[in-house]
């Protein structure tokens, strides 16, 4: 990739002037993928009484969508740059739209899964194509602020999905937050046939079914590794025997990648700064605020006692914040370049996770806000520029697979956050209980849960200092690396 991209990155034949009809229908499915995520989590309850079944049943209505979206991600990108991002993109819609109506109308729990199957693989043609599309079809002066309206309408999905679901549950049925995608569904797939640009990829191009087929099972015992271990603990055989076989898997893709001439990732893109450095410090701030994700509500909740609405109010800050702060970093990042812009974000995130390092049990709801709210401030400066740095190192023919690799840097990151924070938050939490109690870490003493917070919360921004680091001094080597201009 670094030797094309100096290239242009935008077709000639496209039309710039209907750009903003092609962000609808990006934005779109961008929403419909994100508030699917959401929505469904608030059912799961209703879900378990409707069908009869256990949390560990249930819990696949979830699980099953998210480990076919991250897998099946990677494989879309590679083949959208091999036939067109278009049809792909559009039968995405049409796919996920299917879904849903199907999973509306499953008789059984496990009908329902195997549907929710379905609507991720066409979640993933949509998700794994948006920020591509929307590359492709923007002048590259304008990149920056239309992946930060991307950004935002990602953050409406997250905060208006469990709300309209709660809604839907309580005035109608569970079956009705999958019939409510039709709609949106529809005219999303009449969007993108009508607006989305048919940019048509070089031809003779082959898909690496070896490389592709490492790297779905690598990805796919990642992911359940870090699910079961969960459950099960990380210390089991088959949580072990699956991080193992991920490894080996990942070495394998790896040898055939350096053999094959048309590699499904060409690893020379890794020689990119902007796209490396991109994806690492990304990858880190996604692992971070997913900890912070599903570690807030049981703090509000057992410690500060506040009732699932208020906790829904309060958890809300982090999407507003970065809803509000994405387009603005974004618009800044094309004024005055994505580094700049990249490392203010994670100077905010540095404080704002030390400042969450600081939670106790009298904290105050505006307390907690005043901590919160700069995780999403700084999660939106930070990834509008961040995306549109690694979006921006993609030549024409990469942009599918590059977007896609985005998309699954977000994914594994939040499940890494969710599995190995959460472990870490909870043997803290019997660290400080001074005994093995057997009970729970939720229902442990406020003090002990507390404390275990306050120290995962100083793990996070070693983390993001971590990060800062290596994206400041990606700064100082660009700074150092550009030309000085003659004098006279």
């Amino acid at each position: 990739m670094s030797e094309n991209s100096s290239q242009p990155l935008n077709d000639p034949t496209i039309d710039f002037s209907r750009k903003w009809y092609v962000m609808v229908a990006v934005g779109a499915g961008v929403f419909l993928s994100t508030i699917d995520g959401s929505i469904v989590n608030v059912a799961l309850p209703t879900l378990a009484r409707s069908f009869e079944v256990n949390f560990a049943i249930v819990q696949w209505v979830v699980l099953a969508y998210l480990l076919a979206i991250s897998t099946l991600m990677l494989g879309i990108g590679r083949l959208a740059d091999m036939a067109g991002k278009k049809p792909i993109y559009t039968t995405g819609f049409v796919v996920f739209t299917l879904g849903s109506v199907l999973c509306g109308l499953a008789p059984t729990i496990y009908w329902l899964i195997a549907f929710r199957v379905l609507q991720a693989v066409g979640a993933a043609m949509l998700l794994a194509l948006g920020l591509a599309i929307i590359t492709e079809s923007f002048p590259a002066a304008e990149r920056g602020r239309a992946l930060g309206i991307a950004g935002s309408i990602v953050s409406i999905g997250i905060v208006i999905g469990p709300t309209v679901g709660g809604l839907l549950i309580d005035a109608y049925s569970w079956r009705w937050i999958f019939f409510v995608n039709l709609p949106v569904g529809i005219a999303g797939t009449l969007l993108a046939w009508r607006f989305v640009p048919n940019v048509r990829p070089l031809g003779g191009q082959r898909f690496d079914f070896a490389g592709a087929g490492a790297l779905f099972i690598s990805l796919f015992s990642l992911l359940m590794a870090l699910t079961l271990g969960q459950q099960l603990g990380f210390d089991q055989a088959l949580v072990l025997l699956l991080f193992a076989g991920f490894i080996l898997l990942l070495l394998l893709f790896i040898a055939v990648e350096l053999r094959v001439d048309q590699p499904m990732i060409d690893l020379r893109h890794f020689k990119n700064a902007d796209f490396s450095i991109g994806l690492l410090t990304g990858f880190i701030t996604f692992v971070a605020i997913a900890g912070t994700i599903i570690l807030m509500p049981f703090y509000l909740e057992n410690v500060l006692g506040y009732g699932p609405r208020e906790v829904g109010f309060l958890m809300a800050a982090v999407p507003v914040g970065l809803g509000i702060s994405a387009p603005l970093s974004g618009a800044l990042s094309d004024r005055y370049g994505t580094r700049p812009i990249t490392v203010i974000g994670l100077i905010v995130l540095v404080f704002g996770y030390m400042a969450m390092s600081t939670l106790n049990a009298q904290t105050t709801a505006w307390g907690f806000l005043l901590r919160f709210l700069p995780l999403g401030v700084g999660m939106g400066i930070f990834q509008s520029p961040n995306n549109s740095a690694i979006m921006g190192s993609a030549s024409q023919r990469h942009l599918g697979i590059v977007s896609g690799m985005l998309a699954v840097t977000r994914t594994v990151g939040l499940t890494i956050g969710i599995a190995v924070l959460g472990a870490l938050w909870a043997s803290r939490v019997f660290v400080y209980l001074g005994d093995a109690l057997d009970i729970g870490a939720t229902n442990a003493p406020p003090g002990a849960q507390v404390s275990a917070l306050q120290y995962t919360f100083l793990v996070m921004a070693s983390m993001m200092a971590a990060a800062l680091f290596v994206a400041f001094w990606a700064l100082v080597q660009e700074r150092r690396s550009r030309p000085v201009a003659p004098v006279g």
